[in-house]
C-alpha cells in the first residue's frame, strides 16, 4: 500500500512539473535567454538584448539641467502636435520631466503618467500637488500592462524606456489596446546608428530594429522626425485591419 501511495505521489509530482515547464515555455516563447552585455538582463527579443531598468535612484539624471540642450525636449513636444483636449499617456514617466511639459498644452484633456516604480509616481504626485496641476493622473503599471482602458488615449509617449521593457510583446499589446484607432505612438530612443551619441550601446536602438519590433506588434512607421540631437523620434500608428 505504501509503495502504491509513493508511486501515485511520484506520478502527480512529475505531472505538475511538466505542466509548470509547459507554462514557462509558453510564457517565454517570444524570448530567448543567453549571456550578453553587462548592462543587459540576458533576455533577448527579436535579436535585441533587453537592458536593465533604471531605478528611481537615477532620478537626478532625468532632471539634469543639461537635458534640454542634449535632447531638445522642446522640439520633441512640438513634434507631438498636442491638442488642448488630447488624452496622452507617458509610459515610463519617471520623475514627470515630460509629463509637466505636456500637461499645460493638454489643458482640457488628461495626461496619464505611467510607471512601474512607486517612488517615481510619488515624485510626480508631489510636483502635481505643489503646482496644483489637475490634469495629470498617475498610474502604477506592471511589467506587462499599462492598465489603461481600450481606445482611451490619443497619443502615447515613450522616451528612452522601451528598450528596458522586460516584456515588450505584452507591453506593446497593452498600449495598442489603449490607443484610439487614429492615435499615435511616439517612440523616442537614442540612435544606435550614430556612434557619436554618448550613450551605452544597449541603451540605443536603430530605426530598423524598432520598426521590426513595432510591425510585429501591429504598428507601422508613419514618420521618423529627425530634429532631435541624439534620439530618433519615431511616430507609429496602428496598421489598418483588412476586415
Amino acid at each position: 500500500m505504501k509503495k502504491i501511495s509513493f508511486l501515485l505521489f511520484l506520478f502527480t509530482a512529475l505531472l505538475l512539473s511538466n505542466v509548470c515547464i509547459g507554462q514557462n515555455l509558453n510564457i517565454d516563447k517570444n524570448y530567448t535567454f543567453k549571456t550578453g552585455d553587462n548592462n543587459g538582463i540576458g533576455k533577448w527579443y527579436m535579436g535585441r538584448e533587453i537592458a536593465y531598468v533604471m531605478g528611481f535612484q537615477g532620478i537626478n539624471w532625468l532632471e539634469r539641467s543639461e537635458r534640454e540642450k542634449e535632447e531638445n525636449v522642446s522640439n520633441l513636444i512640438q513634434n507631438m502636435r498636442i491638442k488642448s483636449n488630447d488624452i496622452i499617456a507617458d509610459i515610463g514617466a519617471g520623475s514627470g520631466y515630460h509629463v509637466f511639459r505636456i500637461a499645460p498644452l493638454a489643458k482640457k484633456g488628461l495626461v496619464y503618467a505611467v510607471d512601474i516604480q512607486r517612488e517615481m509616481l510619488m515624485t510626480i504626485e508631489k510636483t502635481k500637488e505643489f503646482n496644483k496641476i489637475r490634469n495629470v493622473e498617475t498610474i502604477l503599471g506592471s511589467e506587462k500592462s499599462i492598465y489603461l482602458p481600450k481606445n482611451s488615449v490619443d497619443k502615447i509617449l515613450m522616451v528612452d524606456v522601451y528598450h528596458e521593457f522586460n516584456f515588450p510583446v505584452e507591453m506593446i499589446a497593452s498600449m495598442k489596446n489603449a490607443l484610439k484607432p487614429n492615435g499615435e505612438l511616439f517612440l523616442i530612443e537614442y540612435r544606435a546608428e550614430d556612434s557619436n551619441v554618448p550613450i551605452k550601446k544597449i541603451h540605443k536602438m536603430t530605426e530598423k530594429q524598432a520598426v521590426k519590433e513595432m510591425e510585429a506588434a501591429g504598428f507601422k512607421l508613419k514618420r521618423n522626425i529627425e530634429n532631435l540631437p541624439w534620439q530618433h523620434c519615431m511616430v507609429f500608428i496602428k496598421k489598418r485591419s483588412l476586415n
